[in-house]
């Protein structure tokens, strides 16, 4: 049932699905509009008149003047879509193409278009006229003009918007969102003051006790997309036996080399070694579902381009530390999942790869202080971010952490500052840090 959450996310971010859906929705309201104009007989006097189409040719004029531009506007929006694109690509990264391609507003406009000229060709396919029958769906043709004008107001709203979504603030602001919505239900649970109270296990000692060991290796190369671990522990439970996992989602795997490791008393089928490989996505890109550290690697890298001496850009740079510091401090504040995860009875089942908060604090600013190099206004900031994540700690090993990157924060600013009152600011924070 994961699995299938998994590639329903997967294919709802796609491009091409929400106008299929769009498509396939005006038929089916093409048809339902056909057949109760056939249903309905509208009086020829009064009001009625002037909204409904009189003649089949008018009709037939009416549907193919709202068809024919709508089709030309839907390559246009595809052209000012793929525009941003390149845009998008140039200025802040390649890896946030999909970001952009994924963007729902852009989909929906892309499949208004599209359906509404499927509706009108459908519609015009119900005009009959002749010598013994002559079918106007008149509901149907007041139904195409009103949809007509809606996008046109739709097609301003579109410009709107991809004028807005390539600015840099507003593509660092939709990328924290995403980023705090994903890792907010990747660790939902806050840290508890008794985290020195969990269980620990010996694992060489649990892996002895097994008679055999299996080593399943990948079947391709890719990225590590998706990891069913409750699945697996219900595998592992069922067979009585210990898995290995040597990676976590986002990592990159070699076709043909260790997966996980396998400790059972019994030898292993090959048809329980599939469906082991089964409970594991490999894909050819990073994806954000189970991937903690996708958004963060994003943001940091609108950072780095930003701080390049080709765009020479610290501002930017200083918003996406703004934004990296607000998730370090939720980091801050919630439990990271152990490694080691077991049954029911409290038998370890699963030896999973797991993320540290210490892997989520480089990740966040190790390449930024690495590219600030010389930038003091970055250089300050990042040492600010350090003093207010410093405040949401409670735990003594996360204040280390934090500590050891002020300290490498200032060791860079004493080597590359040449003035002495940027270097004094940076010695101002970095004490309030080293305090603790």
């Amino acid at each position: 049932m994961k699995k299938i959450r998994f590639y329903w996310s997967e294919l709802k971010s796609t491009f091409w699905f929400i106008p299929i859906i769009f498509i396939l929705f005006s038929i089916g309201l093409a048809l339902a509009f056909a057949y109760y104009d056939s249903q309905i007989t509208f009086p020829d006097k009064g009001i009625w008149r002037y909204i409904l189409v009189g003649s089949a040719s008018s009709a037939r004029t009416i549907l193919a003047t709202i068809s024919a531009p709508m089709i030309g506007v839907a390559g246009t929006v595809f052209s000012i879509t793929l525009v941003a694109l390149t845009l998008a690509s140039s200025q802040f990264g390649p890896r946030l193409i999909r970001n952009f391609m994924y963007d729902r507003f852009n989909q929906v406009v892309l499949g208004t278009y599209i359906s509404t000229f499927i509706y009108c060709l459908v519609v015009l396919n119900t005009i009959k006229e002749t010598e013994q029958f002559t079918y106007i769906p008149s509901l149907s043709i007041l139904f195409a003009i009103i949809v007509a004008v809606a996008n046109i107001l739709l097609l301003v709203f579109f410009i709107h918007h991809i004028s807005v979504s390539i600015q840099a603030d507003k593509v660092i602001s939709d990328i924290s969102e995403s980023m705090s919505k994903n890792i907010s239900s990747l660790f939902p649970e806050e840290l508890q003051n008794n985290q020195s109270h969990k269980q620990e296990y010996d694992e060489d000692e649990i892996k002895k006790s097994y008679t055999y060991k299996h080593i399943i290796e990948a079947s391709q190369s890719g990225y590590v997309q998706y990891i069913d671990s409750k699945a697996m522990i219900r595998m592992a439970c069922k067979l009585d036996m210990l898995i290995h996992l040597n990676l976590r989602a986002g990592d990159f795997i070699v076709k043909n080399l260790d997966l996980c490791t396998i400790y059972t008393n019994s030898k292993i089928e090959e048809e329980q070694i599939n469906k082991i490989r089964d409970l594991l996505i490999i894909g050819k890109t990073r994806t954000p579902q189970q991937d903690a550290e996708y958004a963060i690697h994003q943001m940091v890298e609108i950072a780095a381009r930003a701080l390049s001496p080709g765009v020479n850009d610290p501002y930017t740079a200083i918003a996406c530390i703004d934004n990296l510091t607000s998730t370090m401090c939720y980091l801050s504040t919630v439990k990271f999942p152990s490694k080691h995860r077991s049954d029911d009875d409290g038998m370890l089942r699963l030896i999973q790869e797991a993320l540290s908060y210490n892997g989520m604090l480089n990740a966040s600013f190790n390449q930024i202080r690495q590219y600030a190099k010389g930038s003091p206004s970055v250089v300050i900031r990042l040492m600010d971010a350090l003093i207010t994540i410093n405040t949401y700690i409670e735990e003594p090993s996360y204040k280390k952490m934090v500590q050891t990157h002020a300290t490498m924060v200032m060791n860079m600013a004493k080597e590359s500052f040449i003035e002495q009152n940027d270097i004094k600011d940076v010695e101002d924070r970095y004490s309030l840090i080293m305090k603790d």
